[in-house]
């Protein structure tokens, strides 16, 4: 069989209903489980930004958050957001962001269990995340080599080549270059040589870079787009309706947009915000564990805080820029309406678009680099790790270098297959989550 064909089937079963069905279930699963944790975001928003407390770990609670962010917010969160409008119209921004508000629960959840369940390393770093998790919580060793043998798949595909490739085919639909296969080689040493500068110091300069590039990229992209929204703000009021009136009763027909069914509405938005927030896939937790946190609670409020800014807030951004744009009913494959959306304030609309991918892409190969070595690291010890980051290096020249749709594919199957044992960890130990929340509630008061 075409490998191309078969990654591309496999990666359409994977991400079906089912697995969304599971992953949106669980979201409102451990909502109620936790007895609606997302009402204390104020307090978990303070505290991410507030002087942290002793405890053992080896980067900041900030620094872990940071680095979260960096590999969450991504392409998905702009060509991500054009895909759900183009698949089921500007209804899907609703039911995208309700993926985000439910999301809070599930990656509060991963958390505490990531620091519940960590250990330490024979070097003295800190290691955790679902694969730990599943095997001292559950005692089910062989559900976290699976866990870990999907994600070093995905990283590799979703959050590294992929992301590389997409950047240099910005670039040339942009600079429209004379030679395509010159530019590709430059810019993809140019990456690689910046990853190896941040990658091959480990978690502490992942974290010291990520504080810095992700507050810079995610404050700029949204001044940019409310920018664009004050431009079009005579269109807001339709632009809400539409997303309100689209996501309860379906989108007919208008232009080139051929209209969606209400599943096919709401089909679209939960897949995009799940792919774009990652609450339930298991990936966050890992550098989770990494914090520096007096205990599991403190660190899961901070980490929830991040599908609040990847989803909430700016996938909602992005969602409100394009459908308002309008130009979602000429029919647009994502990547055209993004551009035409963007290009709707032609004095800095392509920069703000150009620039966010640019930052985007590379803080979320900064971050997947992280996860993807602690899973090698948990297949076979610490010894594994330097290997890992060369050949994560060498793996963005690769990247940049070749067309990677059939890699992007194979990952975007292994990035959903990774959701499936972290799941079975959530609920099976959703009891746990709850115990450990009762047992430092202060947290959540701010009431020592």
């Amino acid at each position: 069989m075409d490998f191309a064909k078969f990654a591309s089937d496999l990666s359409g079963w994977v991400w079906g209903v089912p697995l969304i069905i599971l992953l949106f279930g669980t979201h409102l699963f451990l909502t109620l489980r936790t007895g609606f944790i997302q009402r204390f975001l104020p307090r978990a928003i303070k505290i991410s930004f507030s002087r942290e407390k002793a405890g053992e770990g080896d980067v900041s609670q900030f620094g872990a958050l940071m680095t979260a962010l960096a590999a969450t917010i991504g392409t998905g969160n702009i060509i991500g957001v054009a895909g759900a409008v183009t698949m089921g119209g500007p209804g899907a921004v609703l039911w995208m962001w309700l993926t985000g508000v439910f999301g809070i629960a599930t990656k509060y959840s991963e958390a505490v269990l990531a620091v519940k369940y960590r250990v330490t390393m024979p070097d003295g770093s800190m290691a955790g995340g679902p694969m730990y998790a599943l095997e001292r919580g559950l005692g089910q060793k062989w559900l976290g080599i699976v866990f870990a043998v999907f994600t070093c798949i995905a990283a590799f595909g979703i959050g590294n080549m992929t992301q590389a490739n997409s950047i240099v085919e910005m670039l040339i639909e942009q600079v429209k270059p004379e030679s395509v296969t010159n530019l590709r080689w430059i810019v993809g040493g140019v990456m690689a040589a910046l990853t190896a500068a941040v990658i091959l110091g480990g978690v502490k300069s992942i974290a010291k870079v990520c504080g810095i590039l992700v507050p810079f990229m995610a404050v700029g992209y949204i001044i940019g787009c409310t920018l664009i929204l004050i431009k079009n703000y005579a269109a807001l009021p339709q632009a809400f309706a539409d997303i309100w009136n689209g996501a309860w009763s379906g989108q007919a027909a208008a232009g080139g947009f051929i209209g969606a069914t209400l599943k096919q509405v709401a089909q679209a938005g939960i897949a995009r915000g799940l792919f774009s927030n990652e609450s339930g896939l298991g990936s966050a937790p890992i550098v989770a564990a990494a914090a520096k946190t007096p205990n599991p609670v403190r660190q899961a409020l901070v980490s929830s805080t991040a599908t609040f800014w990847d989803t909430v807030v700016i996938c909602l951004m992005t969602g409100l820029v394009i459908v308002s744009s309008g130009h979602w009913k000429e029919g647009l494959p994502k990547a055209a309406l993004t551009s035409a959306a963007f290009n709707e304030l032609h004095s800095i609309g392509p920069y703000i678009l150009l620039i966010g991918m640019m930052t985007f892409v590379f803080s979320t190969i900064l971050g997947w680099g992280y996860y993807g070595e602690k899973a090698a690291e948990y297949l076979f010890g610490t010894r594994a790790v330097k290997p890992y980051r060369i050949l994560w290096v060498l793996a963005v020249l690769f990247g940049s270098v070749q067309p990677a749709q059939a890699v992007w594919d194979f990952a975007d199957a292994a990035n959903g297959l990774m959701a499936l044992p972290n799941l079975i960890c959530l609920i099976c130990l959703s009891g746990v989550i709850v115990a450990e929340t009762k047992a430092y509630k202060h947290e959540l008061t701010g009431k020592d």
